[in-house]
């Protein structure tokens, strides 16, 4: 049984081919267009159609490095539905590897977007009536900002079960349990009723073959559950679920020293690093306030006071 047709950008995208398309945005000040290329793979199968996405911040390369090797293993092929590969999202943040748009906003918090907004507000609004009405699962990839070490995971809404579901065949270390940020791109495909999965691994600038092979192995568990792929799910232990957390911030200023293994547990009390002066005066212990799991630890060498150090998972 042949697929409906399915148009896409104005452009039918045809069965059982590659179908790649430029996402026009806006022209450089030197007019210069500047297109945001677009990966389709549809078969000649009915199944669903789902959407990876990547770069939504510019300077966030761990998502774009999974993509690009799910494209080089063919990952992207269905033999049932139709995948979507946005590689880079934020084209503008990624040229000159900065996290936001031209405009200065932060693209993420621009959504559903408006017509007349914003130079990123008219793009996340291009975004929300052009593509995602059109899909029906995304994986939103993306890093801890800055310095900011993520250790891989998955990030959804805990009541919302189709999503947690995935998130358990994605089987990350850790699934992270956190609401919708308001204008988000999470927050408004959630409201058009899509299922998302945001994913989140390492930190900016970086290509992190840990990372992107975490991130590509959920994936592939993921699009397997689905039916759009053949093959057999990659599981190790059992996720550890976070269910309530708090940044652990820097009560003074000066050289930061890290005394513990992102993804470990701590006990209350344990040293989690040491803040310290360049010149052998001042040496002020981090300690853990109680039990838990780090998942983010900043790796900035130097810290002022009330910068965030750890996120910790608060355990009863």
């Amino acid at each position: 049984m042949s697929n409906k047709p399915f148009i896409f950008l104005g452009k039918e995208i045809p069965e059982g081919k590659r179908t790649v398309l430029d996402l026009k945005v806006a022209k450089l000040h030197t007019r210069t267009t500047v297109n945001v290329p677009i990966i389709i793979e549809r078969s000649n199968n009915p199944g669903p159609i789902v959407l990876l996405l990547a770069g939504i911040h510019g300077d966030e390369t761990n998502g774009v490095g999974i993509i690009r090797e799910i494209i080089n293993l063919k990952l992207n092929i269905p033999k049932n539905g139709t995948i979507i590969c946005i590689p880079v999202f934020n084209i503008f943040g990624y040229l000159i590897q900065t996290r936001e748009f031209p405009d200065g906003r932060d693209l993420n918090r621009m959504f559903p977007g408006t017509i007349n907004g914003s130079l990123a507000s008219q793009f996340a609004y291009q975004f929300t009536k052009e593509i995602a009405p059109l899909v029906d699962y995304v994986i939103d990839f993306h890093t801890g900002g800055g310095e900011r070490d993520n250790i891989a995971q998955i990030r959804c809404n805990e009541d919302d079960e189709k999503a947690l579901e995935l998130a358990k065949v994605f089987n990350p270390p850790m699934i992270v349990f956190s609401n919708n940020i308001s204008k988000s791109l999470r927050d408004t495909l959630d409201k058009m009723g899509k299922t998302v999965l945001l994913f989140e691994g390492g930190k900016s600038k970086e290509l992190n073959p840990t990372i992107i092979n975490e991130g590509v192995n959920g994936t592939r568990n993921v699009l397997i559950r689905l039916g759009l792929i053949e093959g057999k799910l990659t599981v190790r232990e059992t996720p550890v679920y976070i269910n309530k957390a708090k940044w652990l911030r820097a009560s003074d200023s000066g050289m930061f020293k890290i005394m513990v293994k992102n993804g470990n547990f701590v006990k209350k009390k344990e040293v989690l690093g040491i803040i310290q002066d360049p010149f052998g005066e001042f040496k002020k212990k981090i300690y853990a306030p109680f039990n838990g799991f780090i998942f983010c630890i900043n790796k900035t060498p130097i810290v002022n006071k009330g910068d965030a150090l750890f996120h910790m998972s608060m355990e009863e």
